[in-house]
Protein backbone atom coordinates (compact mmCIF):
# COMPACT_ATOMS: atom_id res chain seq x y z
CA UNK A 1 0.00 0.00 0.00
CA UNK A 2 1.50 3.30 -0.93
CA UNK A 3 1.92 5.59 2.42
CA UNK A 4 3.36 8.46 1.17
CA UNK A 5 4.70 10.32 -2.13
CA UNK A 6 8.57 11.54 -2.26
CA UNK A 7 9.37 14.23 -4.28
CA UNK A 8 13.30 15.23 -5.15
CA UNK A 9 14.43 18.72 -6.89
CA UNK A 10 17.79 18.31 -8.65
CA UNK A 11 20.56 21.36 -8.35
CA UNK A 12 24.10 22.54 -8.50
CA UNK A 13 23.08 24.72 -5.86
CA UNK A 14 21.55 22.09 -3.53
CA UNK A 15 22.98 24.31 0.09
CA UNK A 16 20.70 27.53 -1.16
CA UNK A 17 17.35 25.26 -2.45
CA UNK A 18 17.54 23.81 1.04
CA UNK A 19 17.94 26.97 2.58
CA UNK A 20 15.52 28.26 1.02
CA UNK A 21 12.45 25.53 2.01
CA UNK A 22 13.76 25.68 4.94
CA UNK A 23 14.10 29.40 6.02
CA UNK A 24 12.21 31.18 3.60
CA UNK A 25 8.99 28.45 2.87
CA UNK A 26 9.12 27.61 6.81
CA UNK A 27 8.94 23.55 6.34
CA UNK A 28 9.60 21.31 8.50
CA UNK A 29 12.44 18.91 8.14
CA UNK A 30 14.67 15.86 9.10
CA UNK A 31 17.96 16.05 8.26
CA UNK A 32 18.60 12.78 6.71
CA UNK A 33 22.16 12.37 7.58
CA UNK A 34 25.31 14.81 6.15
CA UNK A 35 22.72 17.65 5.85
CA UNK A 36 20.43 15.62 3.37
CA UNK A 37 17.48 17.71 4.59
CA UNK A 38 13.69 15.68 4.33
CA UNK A 39 10.91 17.68 4.49
CA UNK A 40 6.94 17.68 5.03
CA UNK A 41 4.67 18.78 3.36
CA UNK A 42 1.59 19.55 4.42
CA UNK A 43 -1.06 17.73 2.26
CA UNK A 44 -0.42 16.40 -1.36
CA UNK A 45 -2.76 15.64 -4.24
CA UNK A 46 -1.80 14.87 -7.76
CA UNK A 47 -3.54 14.76 -11.27
CA UNK A 48 -2.77 13.24 -14.35
CA UNK A 49 -2.86 15.68 -17.73
CA UNK A 50 -2.83 15.12 -21.33
CA UNK A 51 0.36 16.35 -22.89
CA UNK A 52 3.42 16.03 -25.70
CA UNK A 53 5.88 14.09 -23.91
CA UNK A 54 6.24 12.97 -20.81
CA UNK A 55 7.20 15.10 -17.90
CA UNK A 56 6.18 16.33 -14.55
CA UNK A 57 6.14 19.15 -12.14
CA UNK A 58 5.54 19.88 -8.38
CA UNK A 59 3.12 22.99 -7.21
CA UNK A 60 2.56 24.08 -3.88
CA UNK A 61 -0.68 25.31 -2.65
CA UNK A 62 -2.31 27.77 -0.87
CA UNK A 63 -5.45 29.39 0.18
CA UNK A 64 -4.79 32.94 -0.10
CA UNK A 65 -2.42 33.48 -3.05
CA UNK A 66 -1.99 37.15 -2.80
CA UNK A 67 -1.35 37.09 1.01
CA UNK A 68 0.76 34.06 0.51
CA UNK A 69 3.25 36.09 -2.16
CA UNK A 70 3.50 38.75 0.24
CA UNK A 71 4.45 37.05 3.21
CA UNK A 72 7.40 35.04 1.04
CA UNK A 73 8.26 38.27 -0.89
CA UNK A 74 8.94 39.55 2.84
CA UNK A 75 10.75 36.78 3.17
CA UNK A 76 12.96 37.38 0.33
CA UNK A 77 11.25 35.10 -2.02
CA UNK A 78 10.87 36.13 -5.80
CA UNK A 79 8.83 35.53 -8.60
CA UNK A 80 8.79 35.06 -11.83
CA UNK A 81 5.27 36.05 -13.21
CA UNK A 82 2.58 38.06 -12.22
CA UNK A 83 -0.71 35.95 -10.28
CA UNK A 84 -2.62 34.93 -13.30
CA UNK A 85 -6.47 33.22 -13.43
CA UNK A 86 -5.87 29.74 -14.91
CA UNK A 87 -9.73 28.45 -14.40
CA UNK A 88 -8.48 25.96 -11.89
CA UNK A 89 -7.28 28.45 -9.80
CA UNK A 90 -4.42 31.18 -8.96
CA UNK A 91 -1.15 30.79 -10.11
CA UNK A 92 2.27 32.13 -10.33
CA UNK A 93 5.80 30.94 -10.03
CA UNK A 94 8.29 31.17 -7.91
CA UNK A 95 11.90 31.11 -8.31
CA UNK A 96 14.39 28.73 -5.72
CA UNK A 97 18.01 29.00 -5.71
CA UNK A 98 19.67 26.66 -8.21
CA UNK A 99 17.57 27.95 -10.93
CA UNK A 100 14.32 26.10 -9.90
CA UNK A 101 10.84 27.17 -10.77
CA UNK A 102 8.30 26.24 -8.97
CA UNK A 103 4.12 27.15 -9.47
CA UNK A 104 2.44 28.23 -6.31
CA UNK A 105 -1.30 27.86 -6.65
CA UNK A 106 -4.27 28.67 -5.22
CA UNK A 107 -6.88 26.03 -6.13
CA UNK A 108 -9.93 26.65 -7.21
CA UNK A 109 -11.03 23.06 -7.70
CA UNK A 110 -12.47 20.21 -5.92
CA UNK A 111 -9.66 18.39 -3.66
CA UNK A 112 -9.72 14.63 -2.83
CA UNK A 113 -10.72 14.04 1.00
CA UNK A 114 -7.26 14.58 3.18
CA UNK A 115 -5.99 16.42 0.85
Amino acid sequence: MITAMHGVFHTSEAEQARAFFRDVLGLRHVDAGRGWLIFHVPKAEFGIHPGDGPRHEISFCCDDIAATRQELEAKGATFSTPVTDQGFGLVTTMQVPGGLEVLLYEPRHAQPEGA
